[in-house]
């Protein structure tokens, strides 16, 4: 029975490029749609930039552009990666589009008049400098839960814990690294925790017709049911300015990325079926008994495990088959790192002449259904290449099918040899395998069939054979048999290696491989094509080339450090630099940028000085304080008062914001800095 299916990967953000990590969740999904429609199913795989928010607005002001044509750009970027490696969309679209608005519209309807939705004054953080509320990846601090630092406003990467900006510890503005505000504002909620019950059944239960197959693996599952013990309402508005959708009947208020970014693959898949002539309603209306599969990184489980299928649930239509999530990418055991040159990209790996299917097939080597992280050995990677494409699959037919060409005519002898059997019943095995989206499996299943075949072509060495009268008939019959079995090998490898199946569908002279087409071997006389070197080695000085096309240095460019004239040892000993401990700050009514400052330095009254670091602190964290000061500055009168000194704080146009200096432990107020 032919199967209806809807595949979707997250979608990619409109601010950045491709590189290697991505590309584990779109080869990995490529590979299972490129299954399923050799398996005979009708099935469909799209996805769509995410282009809406905060960042994207944020950058397109940076290099000068409109949202609108950097997220054009970058689209253009995005699908020629995507091509270039292999990965096939039905449709590859933009959330920015009247597809998405208008499913976004109607499901922000269904949900007013469900009584889904709910107005309500929050305290939400506002960042004084910039004059804008901050949207929760842009609200960093330490995790509410575990401590952590450096993490984003809405959950932490660290112990994975999801909560509210207003949680977070020492809280900061990844803007502009100023101590962010909190201000009142009306916005709209999605009721969540009303859809607790519909959850707990929904992530731990099995969708008709699944076959016992859950929703989500056994620790997404797991993850689930933590959350669902605390599920707040979902936010889902976001005060101007912003890039996205407007609320209808709310001026200034737009729907928050995260209700249309979703909402994104029903209108990259709209957008399908009106150029496909496909019923939308098949596969999205409530009663539909096509599958919905949803590809993510484990960063995401929360968004699409329990906000996206009680959304669904609430507005009426069907929720996902599956939700299936991945680990992330390390490069030589550790995280991506530009200054290591693994933060590898897309563009850079094709540029630099690697093949992308070498990638794919070593991806494929490692993945399976679980949400495990994988690593990129890059020895290891040159080695499995090396060895099993180059050394045991293409090496089949390199060493077989000239014998066919100019002994034969190009033609084969019988290929239904009792030794292929075995290769024939692993076809239920390895396709089991794909669908189950154990990769790794169906590649050491494969591999194993490739050590037989060669394991056969050695035995039989037809290369002696062709120097000995009278055994022409044997040098045709294992030439021929050692093709067949690397046609079934091609057949199963295909989903992983679709541009290398396509060039031996062309030698082989036969129609695009199915998967039904491991069920008969080729027949008794079937013409071949010349046979031509199929895939290079890779070269272990090539990765060395990739990695240091990839280094990005950590220090300041000269472009970002101008030093200033220089002056001689006497000059700088005429600045009198103290010690000075901070017992009062507050700020400074009508200034934008300054803080006052009462200052020890040892003297018998304390100094006054107004800092221009209201940006970066809180008047009430730095009493106590220990800086340094210039303290024979000539005092300065200015509207606000007399400011008897200077504080010393270093800060960079580039950089992340103002940082106060401060002296090592033990130091005392009116110690001289020499």
């Amino acid at each position: 029975m032919t199967r209806k299916i809807l595949v979707t990967s997250a979608l990619p953000y409109a601010n950045g490029a491709i590189h290697l990590g991505h590309l584990v969740e779109y080869i990995q999904t490529d590979i299972w749609v490129r299954f399923q429609k050799m398996s005979g199913n009708a099935c469909w795989y799209v996805c769509a930039d995410d282009t809406h928010g905060t960042p994207v607005m944020l950058r397109a002001e940076k290099d000068g552009l409109t949202p609108e044509a950097l997220i054009a750009r970058v689209h253009g970027e995005h699908a020629r990666d995507f091509s270039g490696f292999y990965v096939a969309f039905d449709n590859f679209y933009s959330t920015h589009s009247s597809e998405t608005r208008e499913c976004v519209e109607e499901i922000y309807a269904r949900l007013m008049a469900a009584g889904a939705i709910d107005k309500r004054d929050v305290e939400q953080y506002y960042d004084p400098v910039k004059r804008m509320f901050l949207p929760d990846r842009f609200i960093k601090g330490e995790c509410p839960k575990c401590g952590a630092k450096d993490q984003y406003g809405d959950n932490c990467e660290s112990c994975g814990a999801a909560y509210t900006p207003n949680e977070l510890k020492n809280p900061y503005s990844a803007v502009s690294g100023a101590r962010p505000e909190l201000r009142t504002s009306e916005h709209y909620f999605f009721k969540l925790g009303a859809c607790a019950d519909f959850l707990k059944a929904w992530t731990s239960s099995a969708p008709e017709g699944a076959g016992g197959r859950r929703r989500l693996q056994p620790e997404a599952a797991n993850k689930m049911r933590e959350w669902l013990d605390s599920l707040d309402d979902w936010d889902i508005s976001r005060d101007a300015p912003y890039f996205g959708f407007e609320i209808p009947g709310a001026p200034g208020k737009y729907f928050y990325v995260w209700l249309d970014a979703p909402i994104g693959y029903m209108g990259s898949f709209k957008n399908l079926c009106a150029r496909e002539g496909i019923d939308f309603d098949d596969y999205w209306g409530r009663d539909s008994d096509a599958e919905l599969y949803h590809f993510i990184g484990k960063d995401i489980l929360y968004f699409h495990a329990l906000f996206w299928p009680a959304v669904l649930e609430r507005a009426g239509f069907r929720t996902p088959s599956g939700v299936c999530a991945h680990g992330f990418l390390t490069v030589d055991g550790a995280k991506m790192s530009k200054s290591r040159g693994t933060f590898i990209t897309a563009e850079s790996y094709l540029a630099l002449g690697f093949d992308p299917e070498w990638l794919r097939y070593y991806y494929a080597a490692k993945l399976n259904a679980t949400m495990g992280d994988i690593d990129l050995s890059l020895e290891d990677f040159v080695a499995r290449v090396n060895s099993d494409l180059v050394g045991k699959y293409v090496n089949i037919a390199s060493r077989c099918a000239g014998f066919i060409g100019k002994k034969f005519g190009g033609r084969l002898a019988r290929t239904d040899a009792a030794w292929l059997g075995e290769f024939r019943d692993a076809a239920p095995r390895i396709a089991a395998a794909y669908e189950q989206r154990e990769f790794g499996r169906a590649v050491r299943e494969i591999m194993a069939l490739a050590d037989a075949a060669n394991v056969f072509v050695n035995d039989r060495k037809p290369w002696e054979l062709v120097r000995q009268a009278g055994r022409e008939a044997e040098l045709h019959a294992v030439c021929s048999e050692a093709i067949e079995a690397f046609r079934l090998l091609t057949l199963y490898l295909k989903p992983v290696l679709p541009k290398l199946a396509e060039a031996v569908e062309g030698f082989l002279c036969v129609a695009p491989l199915l998967w039904s087409d491991a069920e008969a071997p080729l027949p008794e006389g079937h013409a071949i094509g010349a046979y031509s070197h199929l895939m290079k080695r890779v070269e272990s000085a090539r990765i060395d080339a990739l990695v240091e096309a990839n280094k990005e240095s950590l220090a300041p460019t000269a472009a970002h450090v101008q030093v200033g004239e220089e002056i001689s040892i006497d000059d700088f000993m005429k600045v009198d630099l103290r010690v000075a401990r901070i017992v009062d700050a507050a700020r400074v009514e009508g200034a934008e940028k300054l803080l006052r400052l009462v200052l020890d330095v040892g003297e018998a009254k304390p100094r006054q000085v107004f800092a221009g670091i209201k940006s970066a602190y809180d008047p009430a964290r730095l009493v106590g304080r220990m800086t340094a000061m210039v303290a024979n500055l000539a005092p300065r009168k200015m509207k606000f008062g007399l400011s008897e000194g200077m504080v010393l704080a270093a800060s960079s146009e580039e950089g992340p914001g103002i940082f106060l200096l401060s002296p090592d432990d033990g130091a005392l107020p009116g110690m001289r800095i020499k």
